[in-house]
């Protein structure tokens, strides 16, 4: 029988999570002896895995020293380390930073750069942001307000900032009449068409993720895209925000999310990877030319920016990063994450696309395949998948609504970098049995 829109909403009963007790490499363990394969990081984050004995120690020997230096008395050798290192891993005119503790923060503080640049070169009649629909960019007032995630939300509407929208960049789900070959070009024009349709004047910045995590489900920017979005913005005056919170620090195959495109954006956002969830800590990169023109003096910063021991935190994950050379190693090992997924999602006819990019990949599943109908949001067919998962032992990290708004379920695997073959096996095994499972019984 088909499911229909008129199918009462699913009670999919959450049980409260169980305690944690351990955690060792791509393996959590409970409090009653229950092993986990921690399949997407949690939320893409656990990049190195867990317990890593190098980070907990460069942890530790920090707090034997001081935990936190107020960056309005000190500056601090894990903060000047980090901030090398990571300027260095961007290039370009990425040469300044802002430190702070996660990656809604880092965002916020996007936002706030520039209006603050925008006011510094005259040109205050710019308060406005374009952003697009199925994005999520974070919890705080003002990243929450330029998100496009509708379930996350609506609890907020009426005191959220307005937004200008534009469409989502899905090749799976394209813009209406736009082809996987005219996509970019097309997506790129309804930005330029935003912008001065609202007036240049009136527009502060574009924000977008580069590969979109939750909100679409792993989906990658068209080749070109990132290019034209550069192009348009340089002309109209307009800075680029890119939001690599969940894409970047390495998590795509390269360090920054847009390198792989080509383009560098005014001011980027990074959080998930940079201290792999040792530490809380995310950052605000930013081009020369915001620096100079706000004086060098970013207005927003907090009690605990660059707070020292979470940058120690950070250097060292940076460093196991770097001499392991684990970016180069999801690059060249994406196709083997993407192989072991279509094997084993294979036969299943719900499996409408696999997509992603680096150790960034999703499933998205579909009622049906020939139309790309979504199932039914009454179904919660994401967190059906979710609670099998859980029980079959594998953490994964499915998302509802990517389709519509409110329709579409995606599942989102996001391996810590380090991960073995048989430990990617694991994974992806797990994820083809709690599918199977799911679909039976629905």
């Amino acid at each position: 029988m088909r499911v229909t829109d008129k199918t009462p909403v699913l009670i999919v009963p959450v049980p409260p999570p169980p305690k944690v007790a351990f955690g060792r490499g791509c393996y959590l363990t409970d409090v009653n002896g229950k092993l986990y394969i921690d399949g997407s990081g949690g939320p893409a984050v656990y990049c190195i895995g867990h317990g890593n004995e190098e980070v907990n120690a460069a942890i530790s020997a920090q707090l034997e020293r001081v935990a936190h230096g107020y960056r309005q008395n000190f500056n601090t050798d894990a903060l000047e380390e980090l901030t090398e290192i990571v300027t260095r891993r961007c290039g370009g005119e990425l040469q300044h930073v802002l430190f702070n503790t996660g990656g809604s923060e880092a965002v916020e503080s996007c936002l706030k750069l520039a209006l603050q640049y925008q006011t510094a070169i005259g040109k205050k009649s710019r308060r406005k942001f374009i952003a697009r629909e199925r994005s999520w960019h974070g919890n705080t007032l003002g990243a929450l307000s330029v998100s496009g995630f509708l379930e996350r939300k609506v609890a907020y509407e009426g005191a959220l900032i307005e937004a200008i929208r534009i469409s989502p960049v899905n090749a799976y789900r394209p813009i209406a009449g736009a082809t996987p070959e005219t996509l970019a070009e097309i997506a790129a024009q309804e930005l330029e068409t935003a912008i001065l349709r609202h007036g240049a004047e009136t527009i502060a910045a574009f924000i977008f993720e580069p590969v979109v995590g939750a909100a679409g489900g792993c989906v990658p920017a068209p080749d070109g895209y990132a290019k034209r979005v550069r192009d348009i913005c340089s002309r109209h005056g307009v800075l680029m925000i890119a939001d690599e919170v969940m894409c970047g620090a390495g998590r795509c195959g390269t360090w920054r999310a847009l390198e792989h495109d080509g383009a560098e954006p005014d001011i980027m956002s990074v959080a998930k990877g940079l201290a792999a969830g040792y530490l809380p800590l995310g950052a605000t990169v930013y081009s020369a030319r915001v620096s100079e023109a706000i004086n060098h003096q970013p207005q927003t910063a907090h009690t605990f920016t660059g707070h020292t021991a979470c940058c120690a935190a950070g250097v060292a994950v940076q460093k196991i990063v770097g001499r392991e050379k684990l970016v180069e190693c999801v690059a060249s090992n994406e196709a083997k994450l993407r192989a072991l997924m279509v094997d084993a999602l294979s036969g299943i006819e719900a499996v409408g696309d696999i997509r992603g990019r680096g150790y960034l990949q999703a499933v998205e599943l579909v009622e049906d395949r020939a139309t790309k109908r979504p199932f039914p949001a009454a179904l919660k067919l994401f967190q059906q998948v979710r609670l099998q998962a859980f029980e079959n032992g594998l953490i994964c990290y499915p998302v509802g609504g990517n389709a519509d708004g409110v329709n579409g379920d995606i599942i989102i695997l996001a391996p810590p970098y380090n991960a073995t073959d048989a430990e990617l096996a694991e994974i992806c095994d797990k994820l083809g049995q709690s599918v199977r499972q799911v679909l039976a019984r629905i």
